[in-house]
């Protein structure tokens, strides 16, 4: 097994080969259309509730795997003071400097791994963001949120908005997608060698990501020993992943598909 730096910088190097097909797909087209607006969100109901619950007015926020930005630009209309948006992959920063060009508001966009943030990032903010699929690069969650707590000055809230990690038990895509596919305590990484999509087939490109399950026991200790303080934790029957998922809402029994946690970094 690779190091942990060495799963980290594969990990980047996938994102970055895949980044044009994300650019051409249609959830691009309709984000370059939408983007320009004072209250452009393509936030969903729940985290958008969970943040106004929270209160976003007047304060400074980072969100830790921001991809191309798109929800880092829709913290704007909840009214975030100022909006940091985090991610090592550049070609996918690109594009959030293409949505910002559009857009009314001016993020900041850093590139990074979260484990090696710059010094001017700590505790710099009130609320930090982490949504799907962030946790699940990280080969080691702990670690991860040892740095991702630094950037919150104390008092500050974290607020993850994750895939349930009950669904890494399932495979949308077998003939049986109901049968119990892996381990709920699966610890070893997942493998790929194919581009990293959300729409469409992905294809062999021959550059290794490592996609790493993590329990709730996992990342509810993480956050704990990182000095937080676990404040709200709510799990829903439905997805917030790709569409394929969205098979497990129309099965006999509702199952966890996703979740909300939100955490207080402690004061002093």
């Amino acid at each position: 097994m690779p190091s942990a730096k060495s799963v980290i910088a594969s990990n980047r190097d996938a994102w970055n080969a895949s980044a044009e097909h994300h650019r051409s797909s249609r959830t691009w087209k309709r984000l370059v259309e939408s983007v320009g607006t004072s209250d452009f969100s393509c936030l969903d109901a729940t985290l958008t509730e969970q943040l106004r619950d929270i209160g976003l007015a007047g304060k400074d926020v980072i969100q830790l795997g921001c991809n191309n930005g798109r929800e880092s630009l829709s913290l704007f209309a909840l009214g975030a003071r100022s909006v940091v948006g985090v991610d090592q992959a550049a070609a996918f920063l690109d594009q959030a400097l293409e949505l910002t060009a559009r857009s009314p508001y001016t993020p900041t966009f850093v590139e990074a791994d979260v484990h090696e943030l710059p010094a001017n990032l700590c505790e710099a903010f009130d609320v930090a963001l982490i949504t799907i699929g962030v946790l699940n690069w990280m080969p080691d969650i702990k670690a991860f949120f040892a740095h991702a707590a630094k950037t919150l000055r104390p008092g500050g809230t974290m607020v993850i908005y994750e895939t349930h990690p009950f669904l890494e038990m399932l495979d949308p895509e077998s003939t049986d997608p109901w049968r119990v596919a892996s381990s709920y305590f699966q610890t070893g990484p997942v493998v790929e060698d194919k581009v990293i999509v959300y729409e469409g087939q992905a294809e062999t490109n021959g550059v290794s990501s490592y996609w790493h399950p993590h329990g709730l026991g996992e990342i509810i200790t993480g956050a704990i020993r990182a000095g937080l303080r676990i404040s709200h934790f709510s799990e829903y029957p439905y997805s917030n992943r790709e569409e394929l998922y969205d098979i497990y809402e129309q099965g006999y029994w509702d199952v966890p598909m996703c979740y909300i946690l939100t955490a207080i970094k402690a004061m002093g």
